[in-house]
C-alpha cells in the first residue's frame, strides 16, 4: 500500500511525495514509510472497528431473537401442559353418563367445550383478563365436581377489584390441577378444596388448599419432585414475570397442602 501511494503520488501529482514532511522527499526512506504506514495503520483500525461492532451488533441482535424465540416456544409448551387425563376422564364420564341418558349430559359436554375453546383459542396473547381466568376456573371445577359427586367440596371466594387485571393464561389453572390430582385423586370420602382471590392494588394474592393423603411413599415423592405441575408454574413465572412481580411459596403441612402466590395483575 505504501508502495502504491509513493508511485501514483510521484507521477500523477508531484515528486515531494511528502509535501507534509520535515524535507523534500522523492524517494523510500524509512521516516516516509513509517510514517504512511502508521497513517494507513489508522485507517485499517477505524474500519476494521467499524466491521466488528457491526458483526457483533448482528451476533447480539441474533441471539436475543433467538433467546425471545425460544422462551415465547417454552412458554406456549408450558401453556399446553394441562394433563390430558382429565380430558380422558371427563370423556369417559360424558359417555356413562350418555348411556343412562342423564340430564347432566349437555351440561358437561358444554362446559367442556368452554374449556377447551379457552384453552386453545384464548391462551395466545402473554396477559389474559383475570376475569376470564377465573371463569375458566370455575368450568373446571364444575367439570371436576361433576366427576366427584358429592364427594367433593370447593370453596372457592374472590375479594377485590377483578376488572382491568391482567394475568398470564391458565398458570392458576395448573394450581388448581395440581390440587385435584395430588388431592381429590389420591383421598377416599370427603374431600374440601379451598380457593381465596384477594385482589389488593396492582396485586394478587391467590391461595389454594387441598388435602394430602396419608402416604409416605406420595410424600417423599412430592417432597423430591415438587410435582411436575409446579415445576412448569416455577418456569413460566421465571420466564413471563420479573423477581419482583411474584412470590410463590409451597407449603406441605401434615394432611395440608397449601400454594400462595403473590403476583403483579
Amino acid at each position: 500500500m505504501v508502495s502504491i501511494k509513493f508511485n501514483l503520488t510521484y507521477y500523477l501529482l508531484n515528486t515531494n511525495v511528502w509535501p507534509e514532511g520535515p524535507e523534500v522527499t522523492s524517494t523510500l526512506t524509512v521516516d516516509y514509510v513509517v510514517d504512511m504506514m502508521i497513517g494507513e495503520l489508522y485507517v485499517i483500525t477505524f474500519v476494521t472497528a467499524i466491521k466488528i461492532t457491526a458483526d457483533w451488533l448482528k451476533e447480539h441482535k441474533r441471539l436475543t431473537d433467538l433467546e425471545k424465540l425460544q422462551m415465547e416456544t417454552e412458554l406456549l409448551f408450558l401453556k399446553t401442559q394441562v394433563s390430558p387425563h382429565f380430558f380422558f376422564n371427563t370423556l369417559n364420564n360424558i359417555y356413562s353418563l350418555s348411556i343412562e341418558k342423564s340430564d347432566k349430559t349437555p351440561k358437561i359436554i358444554l362446559k367442556l367445550s368452554e374449556l377447551m375453546r379457552y384453552l386453545l383459542y384464548e391462551t395466545k396473547r402473554k396477559r389474559q383478563s383475570l376475569s376470564k381466568e377465573i371463569i375458566c376456573l370455575q368450568n373446571y371445577l364444575e367439570l371436576e365436581k361433576i366427576r366427584h359427586g358429592e364427594d367433593l367440596v370447593v370453596n372457592m371466594d374472590i375479594s377485590g377489584d377483578i376488572s382491568g387485571k391482567r394475568i398470564a393464561p391458565i398458570l392458576l389453572l395448573s394450581f388448581v390441577e395440581n390440587a385435584f390430582k395430588h388431592g381429590a385423586n389420591k383421598n377416599i370420602g370427603k374431600v374440601n378444596i379451598n380457593i381465596d382471590f384477594n385482589i389488593k392494588e396492582d396485586f394478587l394474592y391467590f391461595t389454594i388448599t387441598n388435602p394430602t393423603p396419608a402416604d409416605s411413599e406420595y410424600e417423599q415423592r412430592l417432597n423430591t419432585t415438587g410435582g411436575i405441575g409446579l415445576k412448569n408454574v416455577k418456569k413460566r413465572l421465571a420466564l413471563g414475570y420479573k423477581k419482583d412481580q411474584y412470590d410463590l411459596n409451597i407449603e406441605n403441612g401434615q394432611n395440608l397442602f397449601t400454594v400462595k402466590l403473590k403476583i403483579k395483575v
